[in-house]
């Protein structure tokens, strides 16, 4: 195993020195204008937006835990009285009145949930630097730190800008090139009506209280420098500096979805406390050990064309025309990467519609928690990216809304086990929100439980299988006190229920049974494997052939709904019919090829444009379908410059890379990445296939620590399409299949050990 270890950070060390100036990296010839063209930083909890400016630097700020609301019940007391009648009213074909029913008597109360909320601003005034040269701005995502150089004067002014996981702070460094030329104005602010602002010494503090609303923040800067400090105005004054060093941190009263009774000013008074004998080389020094530990596992390269010299924004432009930039498709990956670990560590909350980045007090969507899809694409590449960490704070969501939907489940359905529906804020509120048309849909827990039996399934961790058994278990059960039988079809059906977010409140829609199947059948498996609950184990294994079939419709297309009334004109950015074919996998190639023809017809009939995350969700159905230069195609539109006014198409990428829904939604940032990599490896069907659906704009490249289910970490490398070597370590001692077009090759093997092919699938 050493053999293998060293030779691996040998290639790692090879490939990153031989790539262009462009890998790892985002870089700009000029400050962002407006937060879509600023740069984000995060470790987890504590996030924000570097704008780069010259005159004046502005950074947003976030916390995690700031959000509008209090701790509540979203529950509709006694809504199952009427769930019979909803049924009913179905079966009658009142769709109409059987959504007006429910919207009066069904529905979470309140009505809507709650937003994310920004937390502030800081600001930094430099005097005299209206006249620069030399500008610079960029993101070094191989190291976490945004960066900012130009000159003024003769003179070089550098900044960085990191957010610390084990230091728990955004730490800002600014140097100038000579000494005493370092003079600004410092200060802190916030969007909040209710806030003060406190200035001691070398330290400022911010306190906002969210309107209308539990929650209260604390947000705490200390600065250090060679020069002096004032306050002047509010305003920490620095001046005749050569070098500063400003650390911040933030924290909330909030400790649990019905606790608010935490004391952030102690927090962050802590927190400062303990870096304050720490300079910037020892908390930087930490901060890169932390994050590269997780981001240096995995590498990935397709060549370079010259293009990765350009600018971001410029190379964003140029993809749209002219979508040769094959290093772009690789800093895609790694930026969703680089998000990732920003935005989900252990202890942290899962990041929302906008991960941990939001700088509105009313944010589109209110910046939660989307179970009909969006929050489960974050996680789509956070395992096969070698960064399964990063996935617990999603574990820890599930435990949180398993607890509340287990009183919606009793209170609207008469039901054992839990449920939540289709969005989530940070009250965990499980109950149908917004619109019974739209948010009455109730596979989110089985969907949620899904990406438990994933990270099993990846890792082969038995004891995290038992840990988190039980979720799966009572997900399963009010299942299966809620699915009826159809009368027509004598299939069980889920009624009432919607197929997102199109066509209304139904009974019977194609995505739940599926959804339900497959979390029954994992359920059944995970039984089995830890030896318990055999009794349910039988149940549910009768209940599933009972459960309505995929179905295919007049025009060839499987059917979304039970009744085969399919619109083929329909170009909807929901596919939500197709959840078997990804991220599910009952319909594939092998077992239902006609199932997977007609859900090829089904999305050719949706078309290529979308949404952002639409587009990332139709690149992994094209990998699935081994459609490669079809994946690529839609890669085309969710990496070109998405507010170019001539471009018909909404979605696409901002300036800074973040997906435009629009506006932004940072789902298709990790939907498209989970998109290319399953273009290169695919495990799903307990093989594992390499490069199923190259593209032939990625003829050459090499992959290395990409995770396949059953515990193994691969490293390959193609040429002219063609597979050139592959390697295979076995962290769990699984037995492996390896296929690669014709050729198959099965194994045993042994934890820890390293197995080498090549491109014939030979043993080397």
């Amino acid at each position: 195993m050493l053999k293998f270890v060293v030779a691996i950070s040998c290639f790692c060390l090879s490939v990153n020195h031989g790539q262009a100036q462009g890998a790892h990296k985002l870089s700009y010839e000029s400050p962002a204008e407006k937060w879509t063209e600023a740069l984000p930083i995060g470790n987890g909890s504590l996030s924000a937006m570097i704008f780069g400016g010259v005159s004046e630097e502005h950074i947003q700020f976030n916390e995690e835990t700031l959000w509008a609301g209090k701790p509540h019940d979203y529950a509709h007391k006694g809504a199952y009285k009427y769930l019979d009648t909803i049924r009913q009213l179905l079966k009658d074909g009142k769709q109409v009145d059987a959504q007006n029913l429910a919207m009066q008597e069904f529905m979470s109360t309140p009505l809507k949930q709650k937003p994310y909320q920004p937390f502030g601003d800081i600001y930094i005034a430099f005097k005299g630097h209206e006249n620069y040269k030399n500008y610079t701005r960029e993101l070094n995502i191989e190291e976490a730190i945004s960066k900012v150089s130009y000159s003024v004067n003769g003179v070089d002014f550098k900044r960085e800008v990191f957010s610390s996981y084990p230091s728990q702070i955004i730490a800002i460094n600014l140097t100038s090139s000579k000494s005493k030329a370092l003079n600004f104005d410092l200060w802190l602010d916030a969007l909040h009506e209710d806030k003060t602002l406190e200035t001691f010494g070398n330290t400022q503090t911010l306190k906002v209280q969210v309107k209308d609303g539990a929650l209260r923040g604390v947000a705490t800067l200390n600065i250090k420098t060679n020069g002096t400090i004032e306050t002047v105005n509010g305003k920490l004054q620095i001046s005749n500096a050569s070098k500063a060093t400003i650390y911040l941190t933030a924290a909330t009263n909030y400790i649990k979805y019905d606790d608010v009774s935490g004391n952030p000013e102690k927090i962050t008074q802590k927190t400062l406390a303990d870096v304050a004998s720490e300079n910037y080389k020892k908390v930087k020094k930490k901060h890169l050990k932390d994050y590269q530990s997780l981001y240096n596992r995995f590498d990935i390269d397709f060549g370079d064309n010259g293009k990765s010299a350009n600018t971001t924004d410029k190379r964003i432009f140029d993809f749209w025309k002219n979508p040769s930039d094959p290093e772009l498709i690789a800093l895609y990956v790694q930026y969703a990467r680089y998000l990732m670990i920003a935005s989900s560590r252990p202890g942290t909350k899962p990041p929302t519609l906008q991960g941990i980045w939001n700088d509105k007090l009313t944010p589109p969507w209110f910046s939660s928690y989307t179970t009909n899809i969006n929050l489960e694409m974050n996680y789509w590449p956070v395992e096969i990216a070698n960064l399964s960490e990063c996935h617990e704070p999603l574990f820890d969501f599930i435990k949180d809304v398993s607890e509340t939907g287990k009183n919606v489940a009793k209170e609207h359905y008469g039901a054992k086990g839990w449920n939540v529906h289709h969005n989530v804020d940070i009250w965990r509120g499980a109950a149908p929100v917004n619109h019974s048309n739209h948010g009455l849909w109730l596979s989110g827990s089985a969907w949620l439980c899904s990406h438990i039996w994933e990270h099993y399934l990846f890792t082969k961790d038995e004891t995290f299988l038992k840990n988190n058994y039980t979720l799966m278990k009572e997900s399963a059960q009010f299942y299966t006190d809620f699915l009826v039988e159809d009368p027509k079809t004598g299939y069980l059906i889920s009624t009432p229920s919607t197929s997102p977010e199109i066509g209304g409140l139904v009974a019977g829609p194609t995505m739940d049974h599926q959804i339900i199947r497959a979390l029954f059948k994992s359920v059944v498996e995970a039984s089995s494997i830890l030896k318990t609950d055999e009794a349910f184990a039988e149940k549910l294994t009768a209940m599933i052939p009972k459960i309505a079939p995929n179905q295919i419709g007049k025009y060839g297309q499987l059917q979304e709904w039970l009744e085969d009334k399919d619109n083929p004109e329909s170009h909807h950015r929901h596919v939500s019919h197709l959840w078997a074919v990804y991220p599910g996998s009952e319909i594939n190639y092998e077992e239902t090829p006609e199932l997977m023809k007609a859900a090829k017809q089904s999305l050719e009939f949706r078309g290529d444009n979308g949404t952002g995350w639409s587009l990332a969700w139709k690149v992994n159905f094209w990998s699935r379908f081994k459609d490669g230069n079809r994946a690529y195609k839609l890669l085309n539109v969710l990496l070109s410059p998405a507010e170019i006014p001539e471009r018909k198409i909404r979605g696409g990428s901002y300036p800074n890379l973040f997906d435009a829904h629009p506006p932004f939604q940072i789902d298709g940032n990790f939907g498209g990445a989970s998109g290319i990599l399953e273009m290169l490896l695919q495990s799903h069907l307990d093989k594992i296939e390499l490069l199923p659906a190259l593209p032939d704009a990625l003829a050459d490249g090499e992959v290395k620590g990409i995770v396949a289910r059953g515990g193994f970490e691969l490293s390959f490398e193609w040429g002219n399409s063609e597979l050139k070597t592959v390697s295979v370590l076995s962290k769990k001692g699984q037995s492996c299949k390896l296929v690669y077009k014709d050729k198959e090759i099965e194994f045993k093997t042994e934890a820890g050990k390293a197995y080498a092919f090549d491109g014939f699938l030979n043993k080397k």
